[in-house]
């Protein structure tokens, strides 16, 4: 589905984010990305789909070179690339409904998209994909009005009705508590195999991205450090990926106590 080799970002302050990566990524595959913050984490992803272009390298999706694409075959490329944010990207004034619906606008014109604000186009999808969610009571709901781990549950069902090849998600739970992230990742992890669609998520949770995806991989500095399945990370390759960060001792801890002396992950915690 994505392949990238040597991809190289630069921004204009001469900062550099990415330094060489190279990465495949088939379809259907569930792939975690850790690693301290700075990492260069957020910039892959704004790669990967299609919003920031590489300084140098190679991208292509779906073996086709983006590079050379024009912006109109561009908007249909990320058209199969459903993107999940930090803090979800909703419009907290309209209702839940509306921000649903909005995974329609690659596909619907300007005026239908209008007319949507007036009567909701499609609500009976909306019902639906929110009742997929567990939250089909939100539906009219004014959305700065519902919790946070509920609007993370609505910037998901929008990308269900987008009905992406690919889904990304950039540290999709780290404004929820502990127990809400599990429910989330687990609720995005089971509804990509139910549609077979590829998931990629940055994690700051070393635990979750552990007991949820068969492959992680390591970024700090701009490089990829490992890309493993989980059993054959270990405590040194996490401490190389963390070491000198305050949060390094934590995912440490928490790496042994979720990944025991036999190799062996310990499931999620419900």
């Amino acid at each position: 589905m994505f392949e990238l080799e040597s991809v190289r970002k630069v921004f204009d302050d001469g900062s550099v984010a990415l330094d060489g990566i190279s990465l495949t990524i088939g379809p259907g595959e569930h792939v975690a990305f850790i690693g301290p913050s700075g990492a260069g984490k957020t910039t892959l992803f704004r790669i990967l789909n299609l919003t920031l272009r590489p300084t140098a390298g190679t991208v292509r999706l779906d073996g086709t070179d983006v590079a050379g694409l024009g912006e109109s075959e561009l908007r249909k490329f990320r058209r199969r690339i459903g993107t999940i944010y930090q803090q979800g990207n909703l419009v907290g004034r309209l209702r839940v409904v509306h921000n649903v619906l909005a995974g329609n606008l690659g596909r619907w014109s300007t005026a239908k998209a209008f007319a949507s604000l007036v009567r909701p186009q499609g609500v009976e999808i909306a019902e639906q994909t929110l009742a997929r969610v567990g939250i089909s009571e939100k539906l009219y709901a004014r959305t700065d009005q519902i919790s946070g781990g509920q609007q993370q549950r609505v910037a998901i069902a929008r990308v269900l009705v987008q009905d992406p090849d690919i889904i990304l998600a950039d540290e999709p739970v780290s404004s929820v508590d502990p127990s809400l992230a599990v429910s989330i990742v687990t609720l995005l992890r089971d509804l990509s195999a139910e549609s077979k669609k590829t998931l990629l998520v940055n994690l700051h949770s070393v635990e979750l991205a552990l007991a949820a995806f068969p492959r992680i991989v390591g970024i700090r500095g701009g490089r990829i450090l490992f890309d493993l399945a989980p059993e054959k990370l270990t405590g040194e390759l996490l401490q190389a990926l963390y070491a000198g960060h305050d949060d390094a001792g934590r995912q440490i801890e928490r790496f042994h106590e979720i990944l025991p002396v036999s190799g062996v992950c310990r499931p999620l915690r419900k």
